[in-house]
């Protein structure tokens, strides 16, 4: 599946000038603004190839907190299932590349690093409201 045109001209931003790029506008899809961003890529599942998202995180627990949202659609990201299959992943926060392992995290654990991520993007209530699947919080660990 093809990436919207804003995600793939978010990432090539991203990489020119990562200081901007880490400090995405999410007015363009009706955000509250300038959130935090990182880039995840994981090694695709199936076509075994790099695949790089861009993702909205928080700094908790000594590792960067992603959501597997898709905005409520009832299945899972991409990205997600790939990291079900291989947690080894590559992340780029501002100007900084490293090496990370992701852990899908649940229990109390989980509710509170939600509850971190609300306060930097509120609507991921209102995405967990329309779907039926617990839309799984990924704590990515820096090696």
């Amino acid at each position: 599946m093809s990436k919207p045109d804003w995600v793939k001209e978010h990432i090539e931003e991203y990489r020119k000038n990562p200081e901007k790029g880490h400090m995405w506008d999410s007015s363009v899809v009706g955000g509250p603004g300038e959130v935090p961003c990182l880039l995840l890529t994981t090694t695709g599942r199936k076509s075994g190839k790099e695949r790089t998202t861009p993702l909205i995180y928080s700094f908790q627990d000594g590792g960067y907190v992603i959501i597997a949202s898709k905005g409520g659609a009832p299945d899972h990201p991409s990205w997600y299932l790939n990291i079900q299959d291989d947690p080894s992943v590559k992340i780029q926060v501002s100007t900084h590349e490293m090496k990370a392992r992701a852990e899908v995290v649940d229990g109390e654990k989980r509710e509170r690093l939600w509850e971190a991520m609300v306060k930097v993007w509120p609507d991921y209530d209102n995405y967990q409201k329309k779907t039926d699947r617990e839309i799984p919080v990924v704590l990515l660990l820096p090696k």
